[in-house]
């Protein structure tokens, strides 16, 4: 049996730049076999995802994953909607919670996990205001000055 390599993991770097992030998931996501040796390659991107209910399932949309190279005809769409797959009781969580002004529901990292599974982790966030925005850098500023006066 071959070892499947586990250390595919995509960020989404904007996601805590823009939003305070105040509750996160894991849920699976629902993908076709092109689609996921694409993302075993390190081929997705979670740049300007979003997540929305439709008849009480959660989809991510926008969500890029580039076409796998060998793929013939039975290659996939780069950017469809994709299922996420999570139990009743955190879909009905996460509705109530981004049903709330300001709320909104999104990807913050796409991996596979021990199973060679895609997960997803989704947050319940609420956007930052341009104030914040700077408050951010001005933390990851001194963070790095901080770090660089310690190993002198």
């Amino acid at each position: 049996m071959t070892q499947l390599n586990n250390n595919i993991v995509i960020k989404n770097k904007r996601a805590t730049f823009d939003y305070e992030l105040v509750e996160t998931f894991v849920a699976g996501i629902v993908l076709t076999g092109t689609e996921i040796k694409s993302v075993r390659l390190g081929k997705a991107s979670l740049v300007d995802t979003y997540c929305v209910f439709i008849r009480q399932e959660l989809w991510v949309k926008n969500m890029n994953i580039t076409e796998y190279f060998y793929g013939t005809y039975n290659n996939h769409v780069a950017r469809r909607d994709r299922k996420l797959l999570l139990n009743r009781k955190e879909l009905n969580k996460l509705e109530r919670l981004s049903r709330d002004n300001g709320f909104t529901i999104i990807p913050t990292k796409l991996f596979i996990n021990e199973k060679g599974l895609a997960k997803m982790v989704i947050a319940v966030a609420k956007g930052k205001k341009a104030y914040d925005k700077r408050q951010s850098l001005r933390e990851k500023d001194d963070k790095r000055e901080m770090d660089r006066a310690y190993k002198k």
